[in-house]
This record gives C-alpha cells, structure tokens and sequence, in this order.
C-alpha cells in the first residue's frame, strides 16, 4: 500500500508543479488535473493488482471492480483535497485502505490496514488493525486535551450541493463559542490522519464518500480515538456523517451536536 501511494505520490508532486504554472493559462488546470487523477488512480491500481490478483476495487474515478468475494477489497482515492491541487495549495493526500468482506457473505466489514500520503511534506500515515497507527516509524496517539476551549476541531464546508449547509451551520454555531478554533483545510483524509496524529482535538463533515474517510477511520481509532456518525453509532467506513477525537473530545463534541441537530 505504502509502495502504490508513494508512486502516485511522486508524479502527483511533478505535476503540482505544472498545475501552478497553468494557473495563467486560458484553458486554466482543470483537465489537466483530471488527468492526473485518473493517472495517479491507475498506477495505484496497477500495483495492487500486481501484488493482490483476486482483490475487488472501489475506485473514486473507476467505480467499483469486482474480486474474489471471499477476499479483502481495496478503497482508492488517488488524490484527496483536489481543488486545493487545482488552485496550487500544496495540500493534498493519497488514500488508500483495505476493507475485509463480513464473515456472513452480506457486504463488508471491518477496515483492517490504511495508508494516507501527503506527497509535498513526505508523510506517510498508516494504521493496520489492532497494531497501532503510525507516522513512519513513530506510533501516534490521539490529542490528551480534555477541555473544549483548549479543542482545535477541523471540518468540511458542503459545497455545490455536496452535504447539508444549514446542518453544518447549525453545528458550527454551536461549536464556534466553545473551542479554541476551527479549521478547514480542504482533505478529509488529511484532517483524520491529523486528528489521529494529536495536531487536531476533534473533526466533523458529511456528505464525504467511502474514499475519502476509509483509511483516516482506521487511523483514528488505531491512535486511540472515536470515529462515528451523528447519532453516535461506529460504522466500519463512516462517510456520510463523520464526528471524531480523542474520548473527551469526541464525547463533548457529540453533545453539543446533538443538542443543536435538535433545535
């Protein structure tokens, strides 16, 4: 995983670069930066079916491709934070997860490895089941700070009908007062990872997609954190509704949420 990510990493970095020269073109970036997603996404595909023939896909340029069902599948974003690519902030991840079928044949389960690659800083963030998540070599652990006014929580702003704006509103409203910040950076696979990493308190978005969410859940909870939807309940891959911290955190955080999706 860690050897795909890196791959597509490094031609996602060569192409960085001519995006932001094409920020004073006519056409402008756009396709370009299609291109390059659907490049990264094949190289990342490439490596893992060399290295695991009969394993599915869910791809999110490619859709899904079917595997062996008795057999783990891989979850792919090949570039998440793609207009912060698109506009030259060097802010951006490649994610990438392993998923394993459940054990009665009806769909799938638990995530049980992850990898998120930030391509400009050279940071690898993995997590497998039960061992720990990890920056390289160094084991991470979720933020000790308990107190909501000490919190700094990041989130994702809906967009061209992508998530629900006055929900957000809501919740912001009622988080706003009480934390010492809220951040929003532009990569739900980033923000997770820097919420397992100890650098954010707490992060809450909706309307993400399995691809982005998939390795950062796992990242989160291997660190010693809770990752869950909006009612509360822990999901395998939580995408649609996100809430995650440490314990305090993400207990307080849950409250507050609650209370304003009440009013």
């Amino acid at each position: 995983m860690e050897k795909a990510a890196r791959k597509a990493g490094g031609r996602l970095r060569r192409d960085f670069g001519e995006v932001e020269h094409l920020q004073v073109s006519r056409k402008g970036p756009s396709d370009f930066v299609s291109k390059a997603d659907r490049i990264a996404e094949r190289t990342i595909y490439d490596e893992l079916r060399a290295a695991r023939p009969d394993w599915g896909f869910l791809l999110e340029e490619a859709g899904e491709i079917e595997g062996d069902p008795t057999k783990p599948r891989w979850i792919v974003d090949p570039l998440d934070g793609t207009s912060n690519f698109l506009h030259g902030i060097p802010h951006f991840a490649v994610s990438i997860a392993a998923q394993e079928p459940r054990l009665d044949g009806k769909g799938w389960g638990d995530v049980v490895a992850g990898v998120v690659y930030q391509p400009i800083t050279d940071e690898t963030f993995w997590a497998e089941k039960t061992r720990g998540a990890w920056l390289h070599d160094a084991r991470l652990r979720v933020s000790a700070r308990s107190r909501l006014d000490d919190a700094l929580v990041a989130t994702g702003i809906p967009f061209q009908g992508a998530g629900d704006l006055p929900q957000w509103v809501k919740i912001y409203s009622a988080f706003g007062p009480r934390v010492a910040g809220i951040r929003r950076f532009g990569s739900a696979a980033l923000d997770l990872a820097w919420v397992a990493a100890g650098r954010y308190d707490g992060f809450w978005e909706t309307g993400l997609k399995p691809w982005d969410t998939a390795a950062g859940c796992l990242l989160v909870r291997e660190a010693g954190g809770f990752v869950t939807d909006f009612r509360g309940r822990s999901q395998p891959v939580c995408d649609s509704e996100v809430l995650a911290g440490n314990d305090a955190q993400h207990s307080k955080l849950h409250k507050l949420l609650v209370a304003a999706l009440k009013d």
